[in-house]
């Protein structure tokens, strides 16, 4: 699913990141869930996109404690286990979105 969609604000909480899209769309995401779809060269080798990120390695407890949004297409987290380097693009971001609406979307 390709969106054009832009995000409005977003909200951090222990455990929810909530996110308003243009289209009036609300997506609430689980931190871990997030987290462990980093797409950084950390987390995701360059070449062969293998994930390097090994899920059991998460804490459970994960949050977001700040963001900063990157141009007018990504966000970037700054996260309680420290990791900082993933940038998640306004389309993957709908992507991981796990919503009713959002799945039918996704066939």
């Amino acid at each position: 699913m390709t969106t054009t969609h832009s995000i409005t604000e977003v909200e951090l909480t222990d455990a929810h990141i909530v996110v308003e899209w243009s289209d009036g769309h609300v997506s609430v995401y689980d931190p871990r869930e997030v987290r462990i779809n980093c797409g950084c060269a950390q987390c995701v080798e360059e070449w062969s996109r293998r994930k390097l990120l090994d899920p059991a390695t998460v804490p459970a407890d994960i949050r977001a404690e700040d963001y900063l949004m990157v141009g007018k297409y990504a966000v970037q987290f700054l996260w309680s286990d420290a990791h900082f380097t993933g940038i998640y693009t306004f389309e993957t971001l709908r992507r991981l979105c796990d919503c009713e609406e959002c799945r039918v979307a996704r066939g």
